[in-house]
């Protein structure tokens, strides 16, 4: 069986955390920091691991969003809120990244292709989380 995903997905200011990856699988060329869960990692852990690993920021996990099995993948993602807490965007892991940027939630489209997760969508174009 494939090892899970988790997905952190990061809102700072009106903007989203996205790494552009080195290697595109198929369409999929930008996407939330995210990577294999660990043996014994939560995908809460798993999560802000790979935000610091791929884009350079440290990231409180705050809850589940929800998971599937990604369409472009067919890999099993989890998908974790996370709270931005320092560092600045970067692609902190060149091999696997060759970008970092926030982006405004109106280009999100723009560069995911088939569109965000609606869950995922749902808690970022909802009411904001309390700080």
């Amino acid at each position: 069986m494939e090892p899970m995903i988790a997905g952190a997905v990061v809102q700072h200011d009106g903007r989203v955390l996205l790494v552009r990856r080195a290697a595109p699988e198929g369409a999929l060329l930008w996407q939330f920091p995210a990577g294999k869960l660990d043996e014994g990692e939560s995908p809460k852990e798993a999560a802000a691991r790979e935000a610091l690993e791929e884009a350079g920021v440290v990231v409180e996990p705050l809850t589940i969003i929800g998971e599937r099995v990604h369409p472009a993948t067919g890999r099993r993602v989890v998908y974790v809120a996370c709270r931005w807490m320092s560092g600045e965007a970067r692609p902190a892991s060149r091999r696997e990244v060759t970008e970092a940027a926030w982006v405004p939630i109106g280009e999100l489209a723009e560069r995911i292709p088939g569109g965000v997760y609606g869950p995922a969508w749902g808690y970022l174009t909802g009411p904001a989380l309390p700080s």
